[in-house]
């Protein structure tokens, strides 16, 4: 028998650890790339804001002295401007000329001290200068991405009896020093968290696809027909539902398997022997019957006979087949229920008689209209009494019941004999599967009740057993036609 092959090769790049660990890396860098955006559009503007708004404090804190003062008569005020705010102090004249110089507190010699005049070109060069030249306060504090690392403030002030300028600058090369060092921190810190995440997300995806492997194992097995093949996990998430589920899959196709193989020996038994008869006979009427009439017609009925039961268990698998396929549709029209029950209980009769058994018809009405396919509601009555038929013994009666009520009308097929079993009441409706109280009389395809179900589900009509005092009573119902 040819297999149809399941293990196809796939791709790294669509195996489902590959994409567990690529989503898990995914989150990871996504929590590190928030990281770095945090880092440097939240906490390094913060920080050099925070600096520079410590700067303009301590700057407010002198400003109400430098109101009033005259730094030439009090050049220790802006000696100590210098060194409270830790910044280089260039003072300029009313024309806009640098006059002194103060770094951190110690005054410069303009001549000598070329770096104060590189840094008042800067100055001069700038668009701060406009301020200075208009004697109006100013604050210019960096932000994130420039270039600039200096905070620099300008304050009108009065120097020699004349209008003077302070300009103030601040150099933040201990804050970028230490953005510098959280930048490193944070690289290393990226390069050891994606490294342990790698690590982790290979392990968790290993951990978590390990069971569906085994689960796909199992399916694999019992596709290449080892129907007892289970996953054994014993998990109380939903892998462990499952893998359950498979395993109650696995019973149930065993279930089936064992009933596929029964049904086909049954079937096989049955066909052999009306065939065996039917043979054997159609020979004796050749060989020996042939010219005694009476015998002959024995012979030929009984021929006749065992060739209508062939052909209906082979009808019975035929039609199963379509209606399960869908192939057969419902011819549905206006008949009278009672008329195809009593045609069915008299087509039952001879079968009845061969092992003893009377079948009674009772009804309440003799003209109940129903709309109905005739032909496949005659082939469900016709199963229910063959059913009943051979589970009830010899000299046993089978009785038949239409109960015509206000709303439906109920046909009932009851027999005496062993009650089924309430575990097995569903299960005799499916396919090949037979009760095992029954006497044995007749095998037949074990299909009968399965057709019948598959038939009234189609027409819509709710349907039952139900056993009760020694009585098994199979019944369906349908509405009654206005």
């Amino acid at each position: 028998m040819n297999t149809t092959k399941n293990d196809k090769r796939v791709a790294p790049a669509r195996k489902l650890v590959f994409q567990l660990w690529a989503l898990m890396m995914a989150l990871v860098l996504l929590a590190v790339a928030f990281m770095w955006v945090a880092q440097v559009f939240l906490f390094d503007q913060s920080y050099i804001r925070a600096a520079a708004q410590d700067v303009k404090g301590k700057i407010d804190a002198i400003r109400p002295e430098l109101a009033w003062a005259d730094l030439a008569e009090s050049p220790e005020l802006l000696r100590f401007l210098s060194i409270s705010v830790n910044s280089k102090t260039l003072l300029i004249d009313q024309d806009g000329d640098l006059i002194g110089a103060y770094s951190f507190g110690h005054p410069l010699d303009l001549g000598l001290d070329h770096s104060i005049d590189i840094y008042w070109c800067s100055v001069q060069d700038s668009d701060l200068y406009d301020h200075v030249l208009a004697h109006e306060d100013f604050f210019y504090a960096p932000s994130s991405g420039t270039s600039s690392s200096t905070v620099m403030i300008g304050i009108p002030v009065r120097y020699a009896g004349q209008d003077a300028y302070v300009v103030l600058n601040h150099s933040l090369s201990d804050v970028y020093s230490m953005l510098d060092v959280n930048r490193r921190q944070l690289t290393t810190l990226t390069l050891l968290l994606s490294a342990a995440a790698s690590i982790l997300a290979t392990l968790l995806a290993k951990r978590f696809t390990r069971p569906i492997f085994t689960i796909k194992g199992a399916v694999d097995e019992m596709a290449k027909g080892n129907l007892a093949a289970k996953p054994g996990l014993s998990r109380k998430d939903e892998l462990g539902q499952l893998s359950d589920s498979v395993e109650a899959l696995g019973r149930e196709l065993q279930r089936v398997d064992v009933l596929r193989k029964e049904v086909i020996a049954n079937v096989s038994h049955e066909l052999r022997s009306p065939l065996a008869l039917i043979g054997g006979y159609a020979e004796m009427v050749r060989d020996i019957t042939w010219n005694k009439e009476q015998k002959r017609n024995e012979d030929l009925n009984l021929i006749i006979s065992e060739s209508k039961r062939m052909t209906e268990m082979v009808n019975d698998i035929m039609d199963y087949s379509q209606l399960q396929a869908g192939y057969l549709s419902l011819k549905k029209d206006v008949y009278n229920l009672y008329e195809i029950v009593e045609s069915e209980v008299a087509g039952c009769e001879n079968a009845a008689k061969e092992n003893g058994i009377r079948l009674r018809l009772t009804s309440s009405s003799t003209d109940i209209p129903v709309s109905l396919d005739a032909l496949k509601i005659s082939q469900v009555i016709r199963n229910l009494l063959y059913n009943a038929i051979n589970h009830t013994r010899d000299g046993e009666t089978v009785t038949v019941e239409v109960r015509d009520a206000a709303d439906d009308v109920r046909v009932c097929v009851i027999n005496p004999g062993e009650e089924i079993p309430p575990e097995e009441r569903e299960r005799i409706w499916e396919r090949y599967q037979r009760s095992q109280h029954q006497g044995g009389r007749k095998q037949g395809t074990g299909i009968g009740l399965s057709i019948v179900a598959t038939i009234l589900k189609a027409h819509g009509m709710p349907y039952g057993v139900d056993c009760h005092d020694g009585l098994t009573v199979f019944w369906f119902a349908c509405a009654r036609s206005r």
